[in-house]
């Protein structure tokens, strides 16, 4: 299967669905055998790179992509059809049309290394060393800039469970750790290539080949190296004690008028037990939207209010919030006619039971929590009626909890690296991830949630506390290490006592821009290979003339 030779029609269908079974296999949610991401893309490349031409290759692509995530992404169905209350055909064609668009994004990549590494029949260049996985990660970013992103389980995260291969992160992020990954299945099918292969290999490309070993090799020891060092710093490194209160409210019952005060009966109660158990408890956590309510006008919030004050801890709560905008007339401030604004929000209450900082969050769910083009696409629109149609939040700055400086993400905002990265710039020394995964029922997504959240604390250097709904709750070590976590759909109060950490990471300081100079890389590599093919048709031209 490793040979140049021209695939047969049999070989071509099963390169594609192999690479797409194995890929499935090692994401965490199914099996989760993660040694798998270092052999799974074998057979895409071996069928992309032997394929007669670009197009072939990116069909071929494309079919690979489209089982992978309708595998990967199922869940949808689940939201779209229980939750948002659309017909079963509008919420699998929905899903259809995700994965789909999301394929495209792996068809590409199958045609530039086909069109980058040669044509079937010469040799294989090592080149592809670094062809391969610059492409795969370069298209990873277009994926999570364009149309408001999507990076949903970059192959980096299929390693959360395993946090000494993903120390360095704090390099270039998910970004790296999925670069290494690809970097790793292109050498071991370029090596079977040469095993397999008739033409003579110049010990100019094993030279090469060898540089790529041992630069993964360094890496190796950088993690083992940054793994003790970061230990040591946690180790010296102030400690608080913190608490995740995980609810476990049911979607449906979640926005009834007739059980919020049961919600909040639950929430508190929990909440007391955490309180007993955790010495010198300084920050508790309640999940996104725990409060039912708008905190502002409901007479439910003076009980929270006043179990912050007895308790004398620092309470970190989600919560529906919204403002009425004003305008500046005559010098006095009137209300404007302009509609109110509704944000998904994170309230701070001190020791005193008074709100001291409020969160909005910056990266609305589309269909979730906003209707993108609402007048063409009014079928979606039940999807947002049960939350509101939110306003997104312009502000990362750190909530404050005596010493805790909380930079808090809420929900879909932790699979996006720059919020956690911009909120450390910002001083804070603990992220609080608040999340309600209760769409998600008896699915895979928690999980995925739950590997991309841990990437943000090694990336950053920061504890992580996080509270869902539903699960999963836990605490993430700035090692990466899961030190405590829940199970799904069970109301637990879990308590852990983590550092605060406070140094900027070499990602944080410039190792967020390595995903984009991969894209940049793909493009020069673009560029050269249309310049190549240009002069050799100019040459032909001059040749006949």
């Amino acid at each position: 299967m490793i040979s140049s030779k021209m695939p047969s029609k049999a070989a071509s269908l099963a390169a594609p669905a192999l690479s797409a079974l194995l890929l499935a296999l090692a994401m965490p949610g199914f099996a989760g055998w993660w040694p798998l991401l270092f052999v799974a893309l074998i057979p895409l490349l071996w069928a992309a790179r032997t394929l007669p031409d670009a197009v072939q290759s990116g069909c071929m692509g494309l079919s690979s992509g489209l089982l992978y995530h309708l595998s990967l992404l199922y869940w949808i169905v689940i939201v779209l059809e229980r939750y948002g209350d659309l017909h079963t055909t509008v919420a699998v064609g929905s899903l259809l049309l995700l994965a789909g668009y999301l394929s495209v994004y792996t068809a590409f990549f199958c045609m530039i290394v086909n069109w980058l590494t040669g044509r079937p029949g010469s040799g294989l260049s090592v080149s592809v060393l670094l062809t391969a996985p610059a492409a795969w990660v370069g298209l990873d970013v277009a994926r999570g800039w364009l149309f408001t992103g999507m990076p949903w389980m970059d192959l980096g995260y299929g390693l959360f469970r395993q946090p000494l291969l993903l120390q360095a992160a704090d390099l270039g992020g998910h970004h790296l750790i999925t670069f290494f990954i690809v970097q790793i299945n292109t050498l071991l099918y370029w090596l079977l290539n040469r095993a397999f292969s008739r033409t003579k290999t110049a010990k100019r490309q094993y030279m090469l080949a060898l540089m790529v070993c041992l630069m993964l090799y360094c890496v190796g020891g950088y993690s083992m190296l940054r793994w003790r060092q970061v230990e040591a710093l946690s180790a010296a490194a102030e400690q608080v004690t913190a608490a995740a209160v995980q609810g476990n409210i049911s979607q449906d019952e979640k926005w009834s008028p007739a059980i919020k005060e049961k919600t909040i009966d639950r929430y508190l109660a929990l909440s007391a037990k955490a309180a007993q158990q955790g010495e010198r408890l300084q920050l508790m956590v309640w999940p996104e939207t725990a409060l039912p309510f708008y905190p502002h006008r409901e007479p439910l919030m003076s009980r929270v209010r006043d179990f912050a004050k007895e308790k004398q801890i620092y309470l970190l709560l989600g919560a529906p919030y919204f403002t009425v905008k004003t305008e500046r007339q005559d010098e006095q401030f009137i209300s404007s006619l302009r509609p109110v604004e509704y944000f998904n929000s994170a309230l701070m209450l001190d020791r005193s039971g008074a709100t001291t900082g409020r969160y909005n969050k910056q990266h609305l769910v589309p269909f979730g929590e906003y209707v993108p083009l609402r007048d063409f696409l009014w079928f979606v629109k039940p999807l947002v009626e049960l939350v509101g149609d939110f306003t997104p939040g312009d502000s990362s700055k750190p909530l404050e909890a005596g010493g805790i400086r909380a930079g808090v993400l809420i929900c879909f905002e932790s699979i996006f690296p720059d919020i956690a990265r911009r909120t450390a710039e910002e001083g804070a020394n603990l992220l609080v991830s608040m999340t309600n995964d209760a769409w998600y029922g008896q699915s895979s997504a928690p999980q995925h949630s739950w590997a991309m959240t841990v990437l943000r604390a090694v990336e950053n250097r920061r504890s992580l506390v996080r509270a869902a709904n539903t699960g999963i709750s836990g605490f993430v070590l700035p090692t990466g290490a899961v030190s405590r976590e829940s199970g799904l759909f069970t109301a637990e109060a879990l308590t852990d006592t983590v550092p605060l950490l406070t140094e900027q990471t070499v990602f944080a300081q410039g190792g967020h821009w390595f995903g984009h100079a991969c894209l940049a890389l793909t493009g020069l590599f673009l560029f050269g290979r249309i310049w190549a093919c240009s002069k050799q048709r100019r040459q032909k031209i001059l040749r006949r003339k």
